[in-house]
């Protein structure tokens, strides 16, 4: 027989004990739907860049927060958005997925991978948008960043912790210069994160292959919001490649970040504030696209011990249309960094490539973060090419020039192809010590002419195959004493000649043929 008081009795202990959860949320409804905004009536206190949940499934980023309404972005195509539909706060602004999973995997701004294999294993997520690290947080830029490239390395040194903008035309090489430098940190304990915003996903293919090839993914991620991809994420890319930065950086470790490029980004930003009926100023662009990369580029910095002696340098990527530096965006991002490598569109067509403009190119760090012996050797070669230039331009006015004139302007050719660098192709510390060496003495006048490159190469080759020891015996971080130098003079000096013989016996030969031809 059922005991009905039992019963009772335990229902009575069961209500008594439960506990009630009430998931309170802010609720609002659409009432405008339309290319990727949404406008929400009813919906109360909400953050600036609050993630929302529309729904149905969709989410959204509140980025104008009215007084009737909340204006919102779509982070998803929002074909299934309609009027009427209801909209949850979530509390939470947009948050990026990080951990040293990611290295080696390709994701997009939330962190999800997006290369076709298993999702990435996270360590916990950060908010993409984060606080600056105070002045009193930072420690002196003073540790060099090697990129490998010569003319970078030598005039526009780079330091780790530096912001370094990386500005130019279309097709000028801009985005060579920052894959090189990725491949150049291979050993170095860098860990590397290339953002890329509003590309082709054939461009971005071309990317990921090379880095693969040559060995970067083991220490890289990729985050990348394509050009197929909604404009919000384009607009939160950069973001959150600098949120999985700080994550390493936080934890002591050094990280370089490419952002290629802040030119899409901002246009991005100017489409969705243009239909969020923000008003527009120079350019189209809202007022405040100047904090945009401000508070973006100023994250970048170098810790101090107490926080752990991490670092993030940042190598923006701004394009310019005809060269036109003077622009919009191009001078807002030259005015947040520490320095710029311009690359010019007549030199990269003239076959001087990597394309950098030495008189427009700086790097405010300077010798701070430059290894002691390529400062040594290097601190006069940004006067003498621009002594060249400028007796270059005089040369097209008169024909008659004294042999010191003619001496100057052949050994500035001769050190703009000494600079030449093939893609990929990355000079190690001791190499461009050794070139350095070489163009700044007088052999530089024995190497024929358009030869310099091939002999360039040859050297090295020599010194490794034959003098592996007397590279060895360079140290990068001390100045070079006269007794290495002049060895290392001499042994360029053989290889040199060596050369010259073999390029003055092909005529003797033939001579010798022809005389024994006729003989015949």
């Amino acid at each position: 027989m059922i005991d009905i008081n039992a019963i009772g009795k335990d229902i009575r202990e069961k209500i008594a004990n439960a506990r009630v959860s009430i998931d309170e949320r802010a609720c609002g409804r659409i009432v405008y739907s339309g290319d990727g905004i949404v406008r929400i009536s009813g919906l109360h206190d909400v953050k600036y860049n609050e993630l929302l949940e529309v729904h149905g499934g969709g989410r959204a980023l509140a980025l104008n927060l009215e007084e009737d309404n909340v204006g919102a972005v779509l982070l998803s195509e929002g074909e299934g958005v309609r009027y009427g539909d209801l909209v949850y706060s979530t509390g939470e602004t947009v948050h990026m997925r990080v951990g040293e999973g990611l290295l080696g995997r390709v994701v997009d701004p939330l962190g999800h991978a997006i290369d076709g294999m298993e999702e990435a294993e996270a360590a916990g997520t950060r908010p993409v948008e984060f606080p600056a690290p105070a002045i009193m947080d930072r420690a002196k830029v003073d540790t060099p960043l090697q990129t490998g490239i010569l003319a970078i390395d030598s005039m526009i040194p780079i330091g780790r912790g530096q912001r370094e903008l990386i500005i130019g035309d279309r097709q000028t090489g801009k985005t060579a210069i920052a894959v090189d430098t990725i491949l150049n940190q291979r050993g170095e304990d860098v860990i590397c994160i290339y953002v890329s915003i509003g590309q082709k996903a054939s461009s971005l293919a071309k990317i990921l292959q090379t880095l693969r090839n040559g060995g970067a993914m083991d220490y890289t991620c990729v985050v990348c919001a394509t050009a197929d991809d909604a404009v919000p994420l384009q607009y939160i890319a950069p973001y959150s490649g600098c949120a999985l930065a700080e994550y390493f950086m936080y934890k002591g470790k050094d990280v370089l970040i490419v952002y290629d490029d802040l030119s899409k980004h901002a246009v991005a930003y100017r489409a969705m504030s243009l239909l969020l009926k923000r008003p527009s100023g120079r350019e189209a662009y809202p007022g405040d696209v100047f904090y945009l990369h401000s508070r973006l580029l100023e994250r970048a910095a170098r810790l101090s011990d107490a926080l752990g002696g991490g670092s993030i340098t940042a190598l923006p990527i701004v394009e310019t249309l005809a060269g036109d530096i003077s622009a919009y965006i191009p001078t807002n991002v030259i005015s947040i960094t520490d320095g710029q490598i311009y690359l010019e569109s007549e030199l990269f067509n003239s076959g001087v490539r990597p394309a950098v403009n030495v008189g427009l190119s700086v790097s405010r760090v300077g010798g701070s973060a430059q290894r002691a012996a390529i400062r040594r050797i290097s601190g006069q070669l940004r006067v003498n090419l621009a002594q060249y230039r400028e007796l270059a331009v005089f040369m097209q006015f008169g024909s008659d020039l004294d042999a010191e004139t003619q001496k100057t302007l052949s050994r500035g050719v001769k050190m703009t192809d000494t600079l030449k660098q093939p893609q990929y192709r990355n000079y190690t510390v001791r190499e461009m010590i050794v070139l350095l060496l070489v163009s700044q003495s007088d052999l530089i006048d024995r190497i024929p002419a358009k030869q310099v490159t091939a002999c360039n190469a040859g050297i090295l080759g020599h010194l490794h195959a034959n003098e592996p020891a007397l590279l060895e015996a360079i140290d990068p971080d001390k100045p070079v004493f006269e007794a290495l130098r002049q060895k290392i003079l001499a042994a360029a000096e053989a290889y040199i000649s060596s050369v010259v013989e073999e390029e003055a016996a092909p005529p003797a030969a033939e001579g010798a043929e022809e005389s024994s031809a006729e003989a015949v």
